[in-house]
């Protein structure tokens, strides 16, 4: 994201910027990130290793770079807030111990809550198997004005339950809806219900945290060696590790298919965290900067009745007087 070789000179530099520029910088930085036509994407061509030039022993630069993004995030939620034309959907995707939640309250961490809400999805409830499949999701949209982080989405339904077709048999689907053709049907509804939602003001940025299947393995190892991380490993995390082939291919199909310039997948390269979370922070600035972000003016009438207000108080400091 900076100008200079060295990584930490490099994002140092960054804080003699602007906002605009920093505004700028991110878009750029997380260009190389960003797919919006899906055609032609492949997963192979993204590095999970990719971190940046940032060492593992030194990441005081990694987080000065993103102090100033969740600086620059919370300034621009508040306009969002204060403007409520527009809402934000940000989708978090990722194999487990790809750092979602790390990324979510390191990123989002400047945030008012007032105007920020994070969802995160499990298995179904038997209410939610008795909706459509994007039910449980559009109930927790984001209102105008707000940001809405879903941690897990619908996407779910085309990675998960592709990957385990058995699930489908607990949807309540009638046989003849479990088509050959579900998993296209599926991404084009997605697809489609994205478009609808840009098209109504929701800008919509999707991340998906590309870990690869050494780096889970060590933080799985992290979990079992670390007390105060025991609870977050789970067997069944591991289990899934011998469907990894799969979940890639369903992952790389829901890119291709479900990409578009108005709901972008970036893929973030998601073994070194640091880099991880800098690389979220500008995918969720450039998103939001893609509309004029403001603070609302008043009309000339409205702003002669406030000064006519202001001069009222400060005549009651005088009488006091």
């Amino acid at each position: 994201m900076g100008k200079k070789d060295n990584a930490k000179e490099r994002y140092e530099d960054l804080s003699e910027f602007s906002e605009n520029e920093l505004t700028k910088i991110a878009e750029q930085f997380s260009k190389k990130f960003r797919v919006t036509d899906g055609s032609n994407f492949q997963l192979k061509n993204f590095d999970p290793t990719e971190d940046g030039g940032i060492k593992k022993d030194d990441k005081s630069s990694a987080k000065k770079i993103l102090q100033l993004g969740v600086d620059l995030l919370a300034d621009m939620q508040e306009k969002l807030y204060a403007q409520d034309k527009w809402s934000v959907l940000v989708i978090f995707q990722a194999m487990d111990a790809a750092g979602k939640d790390g990324a979510i309250k390191h990123v989002m961490s400047g945030i008012n809550p007032q105007g920020c809400h994070v969802t995160s999805f499990k298995a179904p409830s038997s209410e939610e198997l008795d909706h459509d499949f994007l039910w449980r999701c559009i109930k927790n949209l984001p209102e105008r004005g707000r940001i809405g982080i879903f941690n897990r989405s619908y996407y779910e339904e085309v990675l998960v339950v592709r990957v385990h077709e058995n699930i489908l048999e607990n949807q309540k689907l009638a046989a003849k809806l479990k088509t050959e053709n579900i998993w296209d049907e599926r991404l084009r509804d997605i697809r489609n219900y994205e478009n609808y939602l840009a098209a109504n003001g929701t800008l919509i940025c999707k991340i998906f945290l590309n870990v690869s299947k050494e780096e889970q393995k060590e933080r799985f190892i992290e979990r079992i060696d670390t007390p105060s991380k025991n609870w977050k490993f789970s067997e069944g995390d591991v289990k899934e590790r011998q469907f990894w082939d799969k979940y890639m291919h369903a992952y790389e199909e829901a890119i291709k298919a479900t990409a578009t310039d108005k709901a972008p997948w970036y893929v973030i390269p998601a073994d070194d965290k640091a880099f991880a979370r800098i690389a979220v922070a500008s995918a969720i600035i450039h998103t939001m900067n893609s509309v004029e972000l403001r603070f609302p003016k008043l009309p000339a009438d409205k702003i002669a009745a406030l000064q006519t207000i202001k001069k009222q108080l400060l005549e009651e400091n005088k009488n006091y007087c």
